[in-house]
């Protein structure tokens, strides 16, 4: 296994994040033993209601697979027989309202996990503007569900923000599934009134891979009844359980100021072993998502190497230095603090200064598109 030096954030595919304080010691601990697994859950139900001041938690597989799950909560509730059946969800109420710029992929991509449940999804508005009417209109013509995704992914020019859209939602009897899986927030948008909410439970948490949903006493109930449909499918181990409680535990008890501090440092080494590339332009960017935690923008331009380029030679070194590309194609890169040490900050940038001093044979953004698509199918091929 190559070394990564990780400046891209809490990527699933880097896998995640380190694990916080005492999450590898409660999966040890839970994996030489035995326990009743809904005792388990109610464990990490309490955990989850103090964390949140939700009225209920549970834990799943993955954060994309608790969306799935949300969504077969909403289709059929308590239902057994109903559970059971699904994705056939008969002749229930099957549309669940997405807004369009948060048809994203997340990895895999988003109306993906709504169909999974049998849910049909429905895109609300256009790309980058969502009106309050447009969503009247699809609750008017009937909905299961709302699904709210707050990503970096996600167009937030001209979205509905989230309090109108429980408004709307709730004023039609429409429960409003909250998808936050990378957000700090444990708290907002279940004091908005949010029936789920979804985090990531291996992400900025730093548990096993896990996801986590707090919500109304009814819904999360709900939801942890689809373990006897399409939740056994994609079932979460007693490991799963134990680490999440433990990184909840370590989340309360972090020092917040302290990391802070230290992300700091990590910016500052990166901004001045970088400073005075030509072509390279750095500024700080407060996360536009509203996460505690400044990244680093890098813009490259001619004599520089082209973002893309730069980013895949990185990737593809021994160590790998892994960076934020997801706007690559405008010639801009972001180094994310949160995932690295200064040591670590250090290695990385002295290998970045590297590749733009001598940049290899360059690609156009299309035949960048291109090897991706080739890289992906050849696995094992």
């Amino acid at each position: 296994m190559r070394e990564v030096l990780n400046l891209a954030g809490t990527m699933t595919a880097l896998g995640a994040s380190r694990a916080a304080p005492g999450v590898a010691q409660a999966v040890a601990e839970v994996l030489g033993r035995f326990v009743v697994m809904d005792e388990l859950f109610a464990q990490a139900h309490r955990a989850i209601v103090r964390a949140t001041g939700a009225e209920a938690g549970t834990v799943t597989s993955s954060s994309s697979a608790a969306m799935t799950l949300c969504v077969a909560a909403a289709l059929v509730g308590d239902d057994l027989a109903a559970i059971e059946a699904l994705p056939d969800a008969g002749a229930r109420e099957r549309r669940v309202a997405v807004q369009m710029p948060h048809w994203v992929s997340y990895g895999a991509p988003v109306p993906q996990a709504v169909a999974a449940a049998g849910a049909v999804p429905v895109a609300v508005g256009t790309a980058c503007l969502v009106e309050g009417y447009h969503l009247e209109a699809a609750a008017r013509g009937g909905l299961a569900a709302v699904l709210h995704v707050v990503s970096h992914h996600t167009t937030r020019e001209g979205e509905l923000p989230l309090g109108l859209v429980m408004e709307i939602a709730h004023a039609h009897g429409v429960p409003v599934i909250v998808d936050m899986a990378s957000e700090c927030d444990l708290t907002g948008a279940v004091a908005l009134g949010a029936d789920a909410v979804i985090w990531s439970g291996h992400k900025f948490l730093g548990g096993p891979t896990s996801g986590i949903v707090a919500g109304t006493r009814a819904m999360v109930r709900a939801v942890h009844l689809q373990n006897r449909g399409l939740g056994r499918l994609m079932k979460v181990g007693k490991e799963g359980i134990a680490g999440v409680v433990a990184a909840l535990g370590a989340w309360e008890r972090r020092d917040h100021a302290g990391e802070a501090a230290r992300e700091g440092r990590v910016l500052a080494r990166l901004s001045d072993a970088l400073s005075g590339l030509p072509g390279v332009t750095l500024a700080p960017l407060p996360d536009w998502t509203g996460n505690p935690i400044t990244r680093l923008e890098m813009r490259l331009e001619r004599p520089a190497p082209r973002a893309w380029d730069l980013a895949a030679t990185l990737v593809a070194g021994e160590p790998a230095v892994a960076l934020r590309d997801d706007h690559a194609e405008k010639g801009v890169l972001h180094l994310d603090p949160c995932n690295a040490t200064e040591e670590e900050a250090a290695m990385a940038a002295r290998l970045i200064r590297e590749a733009i001093l001598a940049p290899g044979p360059g690609t156009t953004w299309e035949e960048q598109k291109r090897a991706r698509a080739r890289a992906a199918i050849g696995w094992l091929a």
